[in-house]
Formats: C-alpha cells, structure tokens, sequence
C-alpha cells in the first residue's frame, strides 16, 4: 500500500461574529465549507503557508496572531482513478496522512473575492452560530474548538474523526 503524507496550514478567521470559510467541492462533486489554507510547497514555512493560501483563496492579506494547535488525520483509500490523468490517474490503495497546522488570523488588508482555478471556487464570511447548519468538512469544527478552547496541548477534548 503507497503512503503519503501531506502537511497544510490553515486559518480560523473571526470578526464581527462570523468566520471566514471558503468553499470546494468534495470527492463526490457536492460543495462543501473548508477553512482558507492549504498544502505547503516543499522548503515553505507553515505561517507563509497560511499567509500564501488566504490570499489565494479569499483576496485578504492576514496577519497571523497565534498558533491554535495541530490536527492529525489518518485514512485509507481504496483504489481510484482521476480521470484528467488519463493512465496516470489510476492508482492503488493509499494510507494516507494529513498534519494540519491551525493558526488565528486576522485580516489586515485585501479585499474578498473568490479564487479563479483553483481548488476553491467561493469564499464568505459566516455567522458564527450558522456554522453548524453548513456543509463543511470537520477541520471547520476541530479548528473552532481550538480557538474557542486555547487547549495548552494544542488538542482539542474532541476525538479524532468526531
């Protein structure tokens, strides 16, 4: 089985009582809520990560005001096949693992607008009470317990995958 490992940086946004979020389709095509951030380059520092991906996917410039903590994610994926690779595109099992970094950020220029070719197509500020009605991936979920707990371990109380 391929194993791989992806590391990205993302950021709980607050102000006004709403939470920046952008929006990517799923897997499947549906689209659903994801916090502005995203994979780093190789030799990219996590901060200039998050810094770079915010202001891809949402037009703010951020300044990051404190680190939240970090999620680790572990699937398994069964084989599949992306079609725009054509031959390339089919591959095998995959043990699959995601270190995701969580900072606080706060927008201090730039204005909203939504990302052009890339991996999200619409960004938006949402109340902070209306979060739990949207569809969204549990990032969205672990990165605001962080930010409302501040745990010293940088782990919430909730457990992995809930």
């Amino acid at each position: 089985m391929r194993k791989t490992l992806r590391v990205a940086a993302y950021a709980v946004c607050v102000r006004d009582g709403r939470l920046l979020l952008a929006r990517s389709p799923a897997p499947d095509g549906t689209p659903e809520w994801v916090l502005p951030g995203g994979g780093m380059e190789h030799g990219e520092d996590p901060l200039d990560t998050v810094v770079r991906e915010l202001d891809e996917e949402t037009g703010y410039r951020v300044e990051v005001t404190g680190l939240l903590g970090i999620d680790s994610a572990r699937r398994t994926f069964g084989r599949t096949f992306r079609p725009a690779l054509g031959r390339k595109g089919l591959r095998g099992p995959e043990d699959h693992h995601a270190v995701r970094v969580l900072y606080e950020g706060r927008v201090v220029g730039g204005e909203l607008r939504h990302e052009v070719n890339g991996s999200t197509d619409m960004a938006a500020w949402h109340d902070l009470d209306a979060v739990a009605s949207l569809t969204r991936v549990r990032l969205v979920d672990t990165a605001l317990a962080l930010w409302r707990e501040r745990p010293v371990t940088g782990r919430t109380a909730v457990p992995p995958g809930g």
